[in-house]
């Protein structure tokens, strides 16, 4: 390495430590101990005690969705491989935890945070696990880890590719840059569209290297039914109708509240809001009752004890709860979409036929949208006004919002075939962490 290569290096780590350094007060302000939390483990400070095999498929998953991603992927890999899963959010952290660990598995696994891409915390985490491959689901290119990989012989590879429009319009100014820092060091690019491929290739990718392979989350399977939760709910419904609200965000509530309000409020049914991020709980639930409706929290009430009152409006407070809680709706509201932040997966819902709602923004899931605007798989909404007229609506015509949602459901069906696609893409990858992986220590 050449005298400039080093001192480039060190001034982004130097960079990237002085940003760290900035951003952590105002981090840990918005976001408090919940993201407090992860600092041990992107900081290196903390890894697992039990000894771990040298060698491991290692797949990187920032958050929740793109854990669901890597556990649709994990069923089809081979069952010998020891796996390492890496996530950046605490909730993506959880959620690992639990598809990862909490069943039996013939081969070891592992779940921890991806370090920061600094130099000290890097190497001591690829020195405490030698991983043999590494996926990146959906991207997440991190210059440093992207170098290293290359230095150590780890390859690499990326499924369920997406490059959004801004991030391709940013790189591809700069595509010798962009091509040597996050795409060179990439054995293979498996994307969700041919759109993802074109971006891709203009900010800098080989042509050669990117294939198209679909969207993994059709391939995801429905969420198992929680029958204590589908109980409670049914108790605390008493009858009405029930409106799922998920994955909302600031500035969302005020506006399911209102058009709750505006169509019938709890005379109609019951809401269920889920907030998006858990740190954000406090404030919803203030929010409610500044609103004036009645409501509970899922955690405050035992799963056979609902509160003997009528509530107009349940938060859902805990972890893990809502992909199964779409079995209890009549509609669904997928968040971050009255408000212009990119959208969010409709496909959990889809998976139990439930009618879909969504606001304008769903600039994230640009392809998966069209799909469902072209078969009639959801409703589209402006505003919290035409949100209060849906409900109404399918509230009125019931067998319009079944075959809304049995629309939604066959879509989901009909895309499937990613994985298959994904796997065939990653098998010189897997061919080669296969005869480096280690047998755990005794």
């Amino acid at each position: 390495m050449g005298l400039l290569d080093r001192a480039g290096w060190l001034t982004y780590q130097m960079a990237m430590a002085s940003g760290l350094a900035v951003a952590a007060p105002f981090l840990l302000l918005r976001r408090g101990a919940h993201y407090g939390q992860t600092l041990p483990g992107r900081l290196g400070l903390r890894r697992p005690e039990r000894p771990f095999p040298h060698g491991a498929l290692w797949i990187h998953a920032v958050s929740v969705g793109e854990v669901a991603v890597a556990a649709t992927l994990a069923r089809e890999l081979p069952e010998d491989l020891p796996l390492l899963v890496t996530t950046v959010t605490p909730t993506g952290q959880e959620r690992a935890r639990v598809a990862f660990l909490d069943g039996a598995s013939p081969n070891p696994r592992a779940v921890d945070y991806l370090p920061f891409d600094l130099g000290p915390t890097l190497h001591g985490f690829l020195d405490h696990y030698r991983p043999g491959g590494l996926i990146l689901v959906e991207g997440d290119y991190w210059p440093l880890l992207l170098r290293e990989a290359g230095r150590r012989n780890i390859p690499v590879a990326v499924i369920n590719g997406r490059m959004g429009n801004t991030s391709a319009r940013r790189l591809r100014r700069f595509p010798a840059l962009s091509r040597r820092l996050f795409f060179a060091p990439v054995g293979a690019f498996g994307v969700q569209t041919p759109e993802d491929r074109r971006r891709l290739r203009a900010a800098g990718a080989e042509d050669r290297r990117i294939r198209v392979t679909g969207n993994l989350k059709y391939d995801s399977p429905a969420p198992p039914q929680n029958e204590a939760l589908e109980s409670f709910v049914s108790q605390l419904a008493a009858g009405r109708r029930v409106w799922v609200a998920g994955s909302t965000m600031p500035d969302e509530e005020e506006q399911v509240l209102a058009a709750y309000r505006r169509a019938g409020g709890g005379d109609r049914a019951l809401l269920i809001l889920a907030p998006r991020h858990p740190e954000r709980w406090e404030p919803v639930a203030r929010l409610i009752a500044e609103q004036g409706f009645v409501s509970t929290r899922r955690s405050s009430t035992g799963a056979d004890q609902p509160p003997h009152r009528p509530v107009e409006v349940l938060l859902l407070d805990t972890l893990g709860e809502l992909a199964a809680l779409y079995a209890t709706a009549d509609t669904a509201f997928i968040g971050g979409t009255l408000v212009p932040t990119g959208g969010h997966n409709p496909l959990e819902p889809a998976a139990f036929g439930i009618p879909t709602i969504v606001g304008p923004s769903m600039e994230n899931f640009a392809d998966m949208a069209r799909r469902f605007e072209e078969a009639g798989a959801w409703r589209q909404v402006a505003d919290a006004e035409e949100l209060a007229r849906a409900w109404v609506d399918w509230t009125a015509n019931p067998d319009l919002a079944r075959q809304v949602g049995e629309r939604g459901r066959e879509l989901r069906r009909a895309n499937r075939g990613a994985v298959r696609r994904s796997i065939e893409l990653l098998a010189p990858l897997l061919e080669q962490v296969r005869g480096t992986a280690e047998s755990p220590a005794p």
